[in-house]
């Protein structure tokens, strides 16, 4: 008789490290060891709801705060899960920073628990599951996703999920598995689209190993068909606008390889995906994936969707996500090959690993997370961690605009505009300058341009984010108005690259006729 794929297999153990190669813990000890994990993940949110107030809101939050106020199904930058999180945020708290930045910190917690499931899934004890998680809460990329609210915050969570389900299909052999694998891929295209590289390097993997036996399954198509109807708002979305955000992404790519941002790709994998100190249980967690046939298929997700960006000159950070499936391999591995160790040998090996992952835990937050409100720890993340300085100076910005709007005549302050050019600059006075009861701003990036200007379009313009040469260019009339700094003096792409802020007129040409040819990406 043969048995169908959709069927469950009977357990065969695999050669090498299998979840069955080791006694797995009772159910009580699993509900102690989700316990432990669960309080990592509470301390570490604990620590980015104590720090998360310092400074201001990043140019990208801005942006998203500015989409959740017009949510679409879909938005020129990215997708639409973002901003309508941020939506959600906005009606649950208000313009709070702490609060919208409660579910990136919440994020990051999922996957820190789920880090530590995944060592316990592939047969490790509590201690690997600790050291798991505890790389993964300490990796740059996670710690600096629950400081901001980004859309890597969510993008790098659903990639730790999807590797947690393919450990689940693999282990159980239940196919069924892969409706959880197809709604991970599924809000993960609507969060940031170069999941399409970790969903090839799945495509690929299955090819290259046994599980291409899943291609047969009807739970696969299945979920390949969840994936497609979670998308699917969002694909028409794209379809109606002409494909636009793929236009977005080509002039992204193009200035990040111009300005050098894709160079140290590999290095990157090591400073910037992972925690340094946890590189040898990752490296030594992918050769365990791929010299084990049961997890082969682990590997090459790891190592396809790594080598596809670095050939496309890709930023590095892009596949955080892969790393910590391979972290909890590397992990269960370590230590059982510690516990044959004599004792004396074994503590050395404790000592020295927990050691260099303090120091370089500490180093990382020293730069990542915004520890001090003054004093050197704060000079020393400022001048490590370009992030933080762009959280700095956009309610000085309001405050100016506001200052400059309150000395125009009265007749200038009945047709005002406020004319933007990036989108830190448009989210700063479309959110922070509310309380000062400035005008929604006219701006001309990502989806910016497709809002459109007002009718009747205004006579008098405040312009901010144009040196004085373009200002005149384009506009009547311009006068220098003010400056945009900050009171901290802390340089920034504002101060350094748009201080100055004029009034000026009406434009020179139509205003149909300027939309036309000033759409930007950035």
């Amino acid at each position: 008789m043969t048995r169908s794929v959709d069927a469950p297999p009977q357990r065969r153990f695999a050669s090498g490290i299998s979840p069955h190669s080791g006694d797995r813990p009772p159910a009580q000890s699993s509900r102690r060891d989700t316990a432990v994990l669960v309080g990592i993940a509470a301390a570490m949110v604990l620590v980015h709801l104590l720090t998360g107030n310092r400074y201001g809101f990043h140019r990208d939050e801005l942006q998203f705060l500015s989409d959740a106020r017009r949510l679409d199904w879909g938005f020129v930058a990215f997708p639409p899960f973002t901003p309508f999180v941020e939506r959600i945020g906005l009606t649950l708290f208000g313009l709070s920073m702490v609060g919208l930045r409660l579910f990136s910190m919440l994020a990051q917690a999922v996957a820190i628990v789920v880090g530590g499931l995944m060592a316990r899934e592939l047969g490790g004890n509590r201690l690997a599951q600790v050291v798991s998680a505890l790389a993964v809460a300490f990796s740059p990329i996670s710690l600096f996703s629950g400081t901001e609210f980004q859309y890597t915050s969510f993008d790098f969570v659903w990639w730790v999920l999807i590797a947690y389900f393919a450990i689940r299909l693999l282990n159980s052999g239940n196919p069924r598995w892969w409706l959880a694998i197809g709604a991970g891929i599924g809000f993960g295209l609507e969060t940031k689209y170069s999941i399409v590289f970790y969903v090839a390097g799945l495509l690929v993997a299955m090819a290259l190993t046994p599980a291409r036996r899943y291609f047969a399954s009807r739970w696969f198509w299945g979920g390949v068909a969840l994936a497609l109807l979670l998308f699917m708002p969002n694909l028409i979305w794209l379809v109606r606008h002409d494909f636009i955000s793929y236009r977005f992404l080509q002039h992204i790519h193009a200035r990040d390889v111009g300005e050098g941002r894709a160079q140290g790709f590999l290095r990157d994998q090591f400073l910037i995906c992972t925690n340094l100190a946890a590189a040898p249980l990752w490296l030594a967690g992918l050769a365990g994936f791929l010299l084990n046939r049961r997890y082969r298929m682990l590997g090459f997700m790891l190592v396809i969707p790594v080598a596809l960006f670095w050939l496309a000159k890709g930023r590095g950070y892009y596949v955080a996500g892969v790393y910590p499936m391979a972290v909890a391999m590397g992990a269960v591995m370590a230590t059982r090959w510690a516990a044959r160790l004599r004792r004396p040998a074994r503590a050395a090996v404790h000592v020295a690993y927990w050691s260099a992952f303090a120091f370089v835990s500490a180093y990382i937050c020293a730069v990542v997370l915004p520890l001090a409100s003054g004093g050197p720890l704060k000079q020393f993340a400022l001048a490590h961690n370009s992030d933080l300085g762009e959280e700095i100076g956009w309610n000085d910005l309001a405050q100016t605009v506001a200052q400059i709007r309150d000395s125009l005549l009265p007749e200038q302050r009945a047709h005002l505009g406020i004319s933007t050019w990036n989108y830190g600059e448009f989210g700063a006075i479309d959110n922070l300058g509310r309380a000062y009861g400035l005008p929604t701003p006219i701006g001309t990036t990502n989806s910016e341009w497709l809002w459109g200007y007002p009718s009747p379009p205004p006579s008098t313009l405040i312009v901010i984010g144009l040196g004085r040469e373009d200002a005149e260019a384009l506009f009547t009339g311009c006068r220098l108005a003010g400056r945009n700094g900050n009171r901290e003096g802390v340089q920034n792409e504002e101060s350094r690259r748009h201080p100055d802020i004029f009034i000026c007129g009406p434009l020179r040409k139509p205003w149909a006729q300027f939309w036309s040819e000033h759409q930007y990406f950035g």
